[in-house]
């Protein structure tokens, strides 16, 4: 299978993350989003929506969503639970990345750090620190009863929000009111076959 992304986006780093873990091989095609390489029409014919990451399978099949994409190359492991409940769970804290964390945490990353914070992009990035700390303080005290964001296992709620968590600081955001989700941040990166986001 092939990989369309950047290594140093979280949502493409997620499938990374996913596919080092699970020792999946694939081929990975690197995309400079802000080339405008994701508009281009070989690109936009397998994702119209023209984003990354993009899954494309061995049989052509594609398959869009970082969060998407990760449940199904997780289906059938520890990753993702078979328990209905706890399932859903995992989907509970995906749902929350997208809507409650990703545009405030990863905006304001990009913001400064794909974009060199410019002036006319200041406000923007200054009124995101609020609904980051909001999305921060709600792992926290889930943090503070239980050792991963769905019980005692890592599962793939974790994987969804550490992406963008563990390189929030990018965006702004100082970790070091909560002493829970550090402490959940560096039991993720001691996990065996742990991959590093790409420096750049």
């Amino acid at each position: 299978m092939q990989i369309y992304g950047d290594h140093q986006s979280g949502n493409c780093y997620k499938v990374a993350w996913v596919l080092q873990h699970l020792n999946l091989p694939h081929q990975w095609i690197d995309v400079d989003i802000l080339a405008g390489e994701t508009q281009q029409p070989p690109f936009a014919a397998l994702n119209p929506n023209a984003k990354i990451p993009l899954l494309v399978l061995d049989d052509g099949r594609c398959l869009s969503e970082s969060n998407a994409i990760i449940n199904y190359l997780a289906a059938a492991t520890e990753l993702l639970p078979s328990d209905p409940y706890l399932h859903a769970k995992v989907l509970q804290w995906q749902f929350f990345e997208q809507y409650s964390h990703e545009p405030y945490i990863a905006t304001a990353r990009f913001i400064n750090r794909y974009l060199g914070l410019p002036e006319e992009r200041r406000a923007e990035y200054a009124s995101k620190q609020e609904g980051g700390h909001r999305a921060l303080a709600v792992m926290e005290q889930q943090l503070r009863c239980s050792r991963y964001l769905v019980g005692e296992q890592l599962t793939l709620a974790d994987i969804s929000l550490y992406a963008y968590t563990h390189v929030a600081e990018e965006g702004g955001f100082d970790l070091a009111g909560y002493p829970q989700l550090c402490r959940w941040l560096e039991e993720i990166a001691s996990q065996p076959n742990h991959l590093p986001m790409a420096a750049g």
